[in-house]
């Protein structure tokens, strides 16, 4: 088997556009890829493919998946074998073997070290908004930066205490210990600090915490900013560890992640505050470095997003200057850099706070500056009058435009630079040329998504033998029922609903209400497919906030390729490729985005109430399904016992006896008589 960090990596670096288009020939539409399906002979096309979800769909064969599973249905291949094909593409070392049991411990001390940085996160927030210390110092501190409960709460901002009445500084850990995490796990997220002469010491303590997301939404670390100058670090970040290196993830993504697709566009800023001011004022497509210099990791997270980063600085020359190192690693990675700093004495944060949206976009949009025009009025005075110096600075920005991967971008910028340093074109030809001989260069650049996939359910009706529950079609077999309960999983198991028994409003978590019913007497999936979806939500919704939805991607990259398909075939159920009515008329220009808007809220209300009805039906009738079947394997038990078994006659018995009263109870709670 291929271990799962491999399965991991495979699937960061895969991007579904990329793989498929080594296949067939795809055309940008909207914010979507389309093409004629490979799978089946059609004139026009109906094949989709969506960078921003990671799947492809034919919405004519109905065939769908993730970037692995398209390379086994096209080529023929195995999961392993596709998996392999893939991770060679991407240039991944695949060593394909079982699982000892120490690598099987590994991963579930991971995740025992994920868990517990999801419980220091809750407790972090508790003991700011509900401790005395902790509201006085903590959110007093972030109200006087100009942070609203609301911008406090997205972010998931907190505080370790002090604890100046205990010498030790141990509040956290001991709360910790005592909730049953352990010594081990704290001490390896870096959470807790233990003493040499025993004892332990909050790492954190007394500082502002800011939690550190994965792109998935959870937490993998910590970031402190201390509120006292007692010769503390401003900043303290998580140590690395084997769920956290500081190189591979970036302070927002999480928040940003969908702004940054929207806008195609990704903005980089210096601190953890500043990102957070950004997000309030409404500029979400915004994140930072974790207290260090960008990396190539960094870039290529931002590259899965978009292929434009403006690189906004503070106006503080020296800063500038260092920053600039992070221009070659953007133009190394083929995306678009462009650079604005700031008015003398201001930075992202302080700029945020004294103007607006509007006017925040358009500095940055009047100041933007590609690399070669910065780099020259940077140093504009300093070459002046010294041709040393001013070749100094052509050869540094020759050795830039080297590391551009596209020809034509390389032609496009020596051109703007023979312009504007007053330098013969063939020159730097000739030196560009050179700088670039035995260079790597990196893929082509991405294209990704604009803005927000357009959506239109698609009205289909199931060829098999289906019921109605308020109007909602719903197969009556066991795996019709199936797929409808792990679809209500996957897209509202994060949502509180309502419905009305009688005269009372009746209110139920989506997923608590289905893991109550399946687990109350021993129902659990038969068809694999939704087994594995559902147990895979199980096994994800531990640590997450409430409200907060399981990511999508986690189901499109399941390690069972039937599940995965399934699980595609879910998300995408009621899009279609074709635009629906209210969208033309937005790209025409004949509606106004608020009657959009309008027309979104009231759709999304509608649907929202006709779940309330339809998921508790829902359950139920399969509820009842499932112990009819666990009855008649009971039964089959009997028919097949031979004469004078009575101990396991009499059991028998009194399992079918339980279970009728169980259905019993349950056809009290349907309008349909259950028989």
């Amino acid at each position: 088997m291929i271990d799962r960090a491999t399965v991991d990596k495979i699937y960061a670096a895969a991007n579904v556009v990329e793989v498929v288009s080594d296949f067939v020939s795809l055309k940008k539409k909207g914010v979507n890829f389309m093409a004629c399906c490979p799978f089946h002979n059609e004139k026009t096309p109906s094949f989709v493919v969506s960078p921003s979800k990671g799947l492809y769909k034919c919405f004519g064969c109905g065939k769908g998946g993730n970037a692995v599973t398209f390379v086994m249905e096209h080529e023929k291949l195995t999961y392993a074998e596709a998996l392999k094909w893939v991770a060679k593409k991407y240039g991944i070392p695949v060593e394909e073997r079982e699982e000892t049991p120490e690598e099987k411990q590994r991963n579930d001390d991971r995740e025992s070290m994920m868990v517990a940085n999801a419980w220091a996160s809750d407790y972090f927030v508790e003991q700011m908004n509900q401790t005395d210390e902790g509201r006085s110092v903590a959110h007093g501190y972030l109200s006087s930066r100009g942070l609203t409960d609301a911008t406090i709460k997205r972010f998931g901002l907190g505080y370790c205490p002090e604890s100046r009445a205990s010498r030790d500084k141990d509040t956290m850990t001991r709360a910790a210990l005592a909730a049953g995490y352990k010594e081990q796990f704290l001490v390896d997220t870096g959470l807790t600090i233990k003493r040499e002469t025993g004892g332990y010491y909050d790492r954190f303590c007394g500082r502002v915490m800011f939690p550190i997301h994965t792109i998935s939404g959870r937490v993998t670390a910590f970031s402190g900013r201390a509120l006292q100058s007692d010769n503390k670090a401003k900043y303290l970040n998580s140590p690395e560890s084997v769920v956290y290196s500081k190189s591979n993830n970036l302070y927002g993504i999480y928040f940003a992640k969908s702004a940054i697709t929207k806008e195609n566009h990704c903005i980089l800023v210096e601190g953890n505050i500043d990102v957070v001011q950004l997000h309030q004022k409404g500029i979400e497509n915004v994140v930072a470095p974790l207290g260090t210099a960008l990396t190539v990791e960094q870039v290529r997270i931002i590259s899965r997003f978009t292929n434009n980063i403006t690189l906004l600085f503070d106006g503080d020359k020296a800063g500038v200057k260092a920053a600039l190192k992070g221009v070659d690693l953007v133009l190394k990675e083929g995306l678009n850099v462009r650079v604005v700093v700031l008015p003398e004495g201001e930075d992202p944060d302080s700029y945020a706070r004294t103007h607006s949206a509007d006017q925040i976009r358009d500095y940055i949009t009047l100041n933007q500056k590609d690399f070669i025009t910065f780099k020259s009025s940077l140093y504009a005075k300093e070459v002046e009058r010294d041709p040393i110096r001013k070749g100094e600075l052509i050869a540094d920005i020759v050795s830039s435009i080297a590391l551009i991967p596209s020809k034509i971008q390389r032609s496009v910028f020596i051109k703007e630079c023979a312009k504007i340093m007053d330098i013969g074109e063939d020159v730097l030809v000739s030196e560009v040329v050179r700088k670039s001989v035995g260079a790597t260069y990196g893929k082509e650049t991405r294209e990704f998504v604009t803005k927000a996939q357009q959506h239109i359910r698609q009205e289909e009706e199931s060829a098999q033998r289906s019921i109605s529950l308020d109007g909602q079609k719903v197969g009556s077999s066991m795996t019709e029922l199936e797929r409808e309960i792990a679809g209500y999983l996957i897209k509202y198991g994060h949502l509180t609903l309502t419905y009305r028994e009688g005269k009372m409003t009746v209110s139920f978590n989506v997923a608590d209400s289905i893991f109550d019913s399946l687990d109350g007497d021993d129902v659990y999936f038969q068809d694999p497919r939704y087994r594995a979806i559902v147990e895979c939500y199980r096994a994800h919704r531990e640590g997450l906030g409430e409200g907060e939805k399981v990511p999508e991607h986690y189901f499109i990259e399941l390690d069972n390729p039937d599940a995965s398909s399934a699980a595609v075939d879910i998300l995408t159920e009621g899009e279609n490729h074709r635009q629906s009515a209210i969208w033309r008329r937005r790209d025409g220009y004949t509606d106004s985005k608020e009657n959009i808007e309008k027309e979104q809220a009231r759709r999304l209300n509608d649907e929202l109430t006709r779940l309330g009805r339809v998921i508790p039906k829902a359950i139920i009738l399969y509820k009842s399904k499932a112990i009819e079947a666990i009855i008649s394997q009971l039964n089959e038990r009997l028919a097949s016992l031979e004469e004078g078994d009575d101990v396991k006659e009499a059991q028998i018995l009194e399992a079918i006896g339980k279970l009728n009263a169980e259905r019993n109870k349950i056809a009290h709670q349907t309008d349909r008589n259950i028989l």
